[in-house]
């Protein structure tokens, strides 16, 4: 069975070209299901049946798995099966009857407006930790990258003076997405002032370093945003991706294309996108409940 497992991350590396990260994830996922065939002494692919792929579902469900954690093994399980038939290890797709697990609808959070303002005033010193800070945190909002794409910046990828900036995102693919004017400012003012004294080594090519002049970490800037959130008096359970969450909103809220949207997050299926109009709908509703007089 690892032959087979090989062959397939070999198969998504080369012909789909995905990020580490992704294969990471195939690999535990499918990892795990051949793992439970061999348990269940099933040795050959051809032989798996769709009594299999459910009763591995179940012992995930039986395991305290989630069922969005449930739908991802279930589509790596999928994109398994279809590589055995397009490589001619097997003639029949098990997976081909089984339903994917139901998934509650829950909308990504949020922050309105009036909050990211707060958040984003909350670094206000001119200490080095806080005009990196607020650098950091201006540029999320501004381009709605992810924290992995935010950490990975070079000081090569950011051009202020166009106003833009070029990230590497899921999938290894570029995309360039516009800054704003506040954002530019910020980093500027970080680029010039803060960040020649805290690059110690005088060679890192990161933009966004720590107070030990290396690179920051995912890990990091969580802590340190749920630090200034604190600050700005939000209580709302906040993470590095609802900055993300908000720009989207924020752009569709104020007349923003779908498809615009979609090409700015990096997001492969204009699907993905869709959810955040599903928020915007939520919003006026809430408001036309509270606001009409025969709400």
């Amino acid at each position: 069975m690892d032959t087979y497992l090989d062959l397939f991350l070999g198969y998504l590396q080369v012909e789909k070209g995905l990020a580490t990260n992704t294969l990471e994830a195939y690999s535990r996922d499918v990892g795990k299901y051949l793992a439970f065939l061999t348990g269940r002494g099933c040795g050959e692919v051809a032989s798996i049946r769709p009594i299999d792929v459910a009763s591995f579902l179940q012992r995930l469900k039986d395991d305290g798995i989630g069922p969005r954690s449930r739908a991802r093994a279930l589509s790596a399980v999928r994109m398994f099966h279809r590589f055995l038939m397009i490589e001619s290890h097997c003639d029949t797709n098990p997976t081909a009857i089984i339903e994917a697990p139901k998934i509650l609808g829950k909308l990504p959070s949020f922050l309105t407006a009036r909050e990211v303002e707060r958040l984003l005033e909350a670094p206000a010193g001119d200490d080095d930790a806080s005009v990196r800070d607020r650098a950091m945190l201006e540029l999320l909002y501004a381009t709605g990258l992810r924290v992995s794409e935010l950490v990975a910046l070079k000081v090569r990828d950011v051009n202020l003076d166009a106003g833009y900036l070029l990230t590497i995102g899921k999938g290894s693919k570029e995309r360039l997405v516009p800054i704003g004017e506040s954002a530019r400012k910020a980093v500027a003012e970080y680029t010039t002032t803060v960040r020649p004294r805290g690059d110690l080594s005088a060679r890192s090519d990161v933009l966004f370093l720590s107070r030990l002049g290396e690179g920051m970490t995912r890990q990091a800037f969580w802590n340190m945003i749920k630090k200034r959130a604190g600050e700005a008096g939000i209580i709302k359970n906040i993470s590095p991706h609802t900055l993300r969450h908000s720009f989207a909103t924020h752009l569709l809220e104020n007349g923003a294309d779908l498809r615009s949207v979609q090409i700015m997050l990096g997001h492969a299926d204009l699907a993905t996108t869709q959810i955040y109009t599903h928020i915007t709908r939520e919003r006026l509703k809430r408001m036309h409940e509270e606001f009409h007089p025969r709400g």
